[in-house]
């Protein structure tokens, strides 16, 4: 680099003053000999010690490259590269607002009665991952034998995307029957994504559910399967946050008489299971509903409701409709 493209950052005088002396470049005057010995190559009177050394500096600071810290890079590049492989989304537009999308590192709980579409939801956010990201991965954790490889390959032909070939090989189905083998799962996923950067990679883990893990520690006399559930579900909030995943965590219901305060609807007899502090313990419950077939719809179609509960980052007691036809969400309207 020529020292004339660094006016006014130098002064003219001694720029002109160094070319005289045949020191034309950022390299002439960084490598041509200590500060002093570059000093009595110059003219008298032209520049002092302090101000040679400052400009110095400044010819130094203008050819280097911009320093970064590397806990700092690598954070921006976890970040974008997530941002890039993954957009999150069930694929209904009023469901995807209501939650502020599904991805950012967050642990959602999605809970409702059976047949409110929790899995359906799901495997739809999974399955719209696989088919559009051919590096992605997702790993559903099968805590009660129910996984349906039919329904999941039916659902897996209606959605088109660059990775649809694929995107089956990349669905991890694992039978997880206890809290012991869903910690081990845990545990070998975080050590392949802490030594690996091999592709694909898991960007979405599903537990459905977590009930059948949780709810058989938890007592009324015991403060050990309270603590139990705090740990597992804080666990899975910091492997969220260090390695960008998603976690949906289905849970099942219990009775709320003669209503559910927290929801909307005075129609809501049922609430998430667990306890009430369950919910603290993730990002976003969202409580699902069927509302029976849908008027006017082809046959095997059916209304649904999802409700935020509560939610750290958008509004709770909000709402939204959408329909499950042949398997698929679609909007409501």
């Amino acid at each position: 680099m020529r020292l004339q493209s660094l006016i006014p950052t130098i002064p003219n005088d001694f720029v002109a003053a160094l070319e005289s002396c045949g020191i034309k470049t950022d390299i002439d005057l960084l490598f041509s000999g200590t500060t002093i010995e570059v000093l009595q190559r110059l003219p008298p009177g032209v520049v002092t010690l302090a101000d040679l050394e400052k400009y110095t500096g400044l010819v130094a600071e203008s050819a280097s490259a911009p320093g970064i810290r590397g806990d700092k890079q690598y954070a921006d590049e976890l970040r974008r590269h997530h941002e890039e492989a993954t957009d999150l989304a069930s694929g209904v537009g009023e469901l995807d607002a209501l939650v502020g999308g599904f991805g950012n590192s967050r642990v959602f709980e999605i809970s409702g009665e059976k047949g409110s579409g929790k899995t359906a939801l799901a495997l739809q956010i999974a399955l719209r991952l696989l088919v559009a990201h051919t590096q992605a991965s997702v790993l559903w954790m099968d805590t009660t034998g129910d996984f349906s490889v039919e329904r999941t390959t039916q659902v897996a032909r209606q959605l088109d995307g660059e990775g649809s070939a694929t995107a089956l090989e990349r669905l991890q189905v694992s039978l997880v029957l206890n809290i012991e083998s869903a910690q081990a799962v845990l545990e070998d996923l975080r050590y392949s994504l802490a030594v690996s950067a091999l592709e694909p990679r898991v960007y979405l883990v599903v537990i459905d559910t977590v009930t059948p893990l949780l709810g058989p520690s938890l007592s009324a006399i015991s403060s050990h399967g309270h603590a139990m559930m705090t740990a597992f579900m804080q666990h899975l909030r910091t492997l969220a946050r260090t390695y960008s995943l998603t976690f949906l965590v289905m849970n099942n219901t219990a009775a709320s008489t003669p209503h559910n305060p927290i929801s909307a609807f005075s129609s809501t007899s049922r609430k998430p299971a667990l306890g009430p502090s369950f919910m603290f313990l993730t990002d976003c419950t969202l409580w699902l509903a069927n509302h029976g077939a849908a008027d006017n719809a082809e046959a095997g179609s059916t209304t649904h409701v999802a409700e935020v509960f509560r939610s750290r980052t958008t509004r709770s007691r909000t709402w939204c409709a959408f329909k499950i036809q042949q398997g698929l969400l679609c909007p409501a309207g």
